[in-house]
């Protein structure tokens, strides 16, 4: 069973007013401390205005990441060539560096984690050696040489804050992406099965116009014989006119109630008196008793899938419409029904003059092809030897 996308249903998501908001709120969180910590700690108003600088263009980090990572950036990096002490400000680098990796492209991401892990590396060792130059003269620790492990509990902090930004703000653009592509993914099945729904309508209704053209073609062709038959008997025999006129009447009506059927199955009703596919023991009734046909049937019918029996019934049915169309008036036809291991062979052979109207083609013709190609069978349609038109199918059982 294949499993139905619902492509009403979107990954859940702030929307653009709440996205604005937050965005709004998170920035002020980092803003407004700046000022309650300058007056408490005592500190001049130079670190404010660092630290006003590395979070005020947070309020558009969304819009403009890469920007407002650039002026961040740019911030911390006057901010260690001026001033030696960390501030509140710098908890704006890593906003910025997330921000730049979920709302930015992949290499510009890159970039910002190569710059965040140089602003650690120069941080640390600015702060290492701020702390070191406040102990006053004279103390006993004047000459202690700064190593390694001076520098490593910040270079440590700061880069697992760099890294821990930048991995989660990728992870969010990727997830993002991904999920953009199921929505798209879904979209797309949807108009691919509306559009396989469409075509299969159109090749029903193909199949239907076949059906048809088959039961009008065959149907008008046995009235127009048979009436001009009564025509031309009624001054000699009136009650060969009579019955002649029976037959019209009967094919016409059983024409009409084909024709309902079909019609029906445009409409799509379900009506259970519309009559059943015709199938093998229907071929008798496409003779009629003033036709010049000859009909072999073997003895008991073979049993055979229903689509068989009908296209079977569809080819005998268009052959002889075209037999009464094109082969002229004395034209005698013989339909014989065979089975064979497999297979169930259908010949409709005549010896009038039809072969002269071969070139004419038509829905019939390409409708008793596509027939036996669905089943995988093959139609010969040719002249006869001897004369006359000859109609051919093997079709596998």
């Amino acid at each position: 069973m294949k499993e139905q996308v619902d492509v009403s249903r979107s990954p859940w998501r702030l929307g653009p007013r709440a996205a604005r908001w937050f965005d709004f709120l998170l920035a002020s969180a980092l803003v407004l401390p700046t000022f309650p910590l300058t007056l408490l700690v005592g500190q001049s108003p130079y670190p404010a205005l660092l630290s006003l600088a590395q979070t005020v263009p947070l309020f558009w980090r969304r819009r403009h990441p890469v920007a407002v990572f650039a002026v961040v950036a740019g911030a911390s990096v006057l901010q260690a060539a001026t001033y030696d002490m960390p501030v509140w400000g710098q908890v704006g680098f890593p906003a910025a560096l997330y921000a730049l990796a979920r709302y930015g492209s992949g290499r510009s991401a890159l970039i910002g984690l190569f710059v965040g892990l140089c602003g650690a590396v120069v941080a640390s060792w600015v702060w290492t050696t701020a702390q070191f130059a406040a102990y006053p003269p004279g103390q006993e620790y004047i000459d202690y040489d700064m190593g390694l492990e001076d520098l490593l509990p910040y270079l440590l902090s700061i880069t697992a804050i760099v890294l821990a930004a930048w991995a989660l703000g990728s992870q969010a653009r990727i997830r993002r992406a991904y999920e953009a592509g199921l929505v798209e993914r879904g979209r797309q099945l949807a108009v691919e099965a509306e559009q396989r729904a469409v075509l299969a309508a159109a090749q029903e209704r193909t199949r239907i116009a076949r059906e048809m053209h088959d039961v009008v073609a065959h149907g008008l062709s046995v009235m127009i014989v048979q009436a001009d038959g009564a025509r031309y008997a009624a001054a000699k025999d009136p009650d060969v006119a009579v019955r002649t006129l029976e037959t019209v009447a009967k094919v016409g009506r059983e024409g009409l109630t084909e024709m309902r059927r079909l019609l029906g199955l445009l409409r799509g009703t379900g009506d259970p008196a519309l009559a059943p596919q015709p199938g093998l023991a229907d071929l008798p009734s496409l003779v009629t008793a003033d036709d010049r046909v000859d009909l072999e049937l073997p003895d008991p019918l073979p049993e055979v899938p229903d689509g068989v029996a009908l296209t079977v019934f569809r080819l005998v049915q268009e052959s002889l419409t075209n037999v009464r169309k094109h082969a002229g008036p004395n034209a005698r036809a013989r339909v014989r029904l065979r089975t064979l291991p497999g297979a169930l062979e259908v010949e409709v052979v005549d010896d009038g003059h039809g072969a002269s109207a071969a070139g004419s083609g038509g829905l019939g013709l390409l409708g008793m092809r596509e027939r036996v190609e669905v089943h995988d069978g093959t139609l010969d349609v040719g002249p006869a030897p001897g004369g006359g038109w000859a109609v051919r199918a093997r079709i596998p059982t």
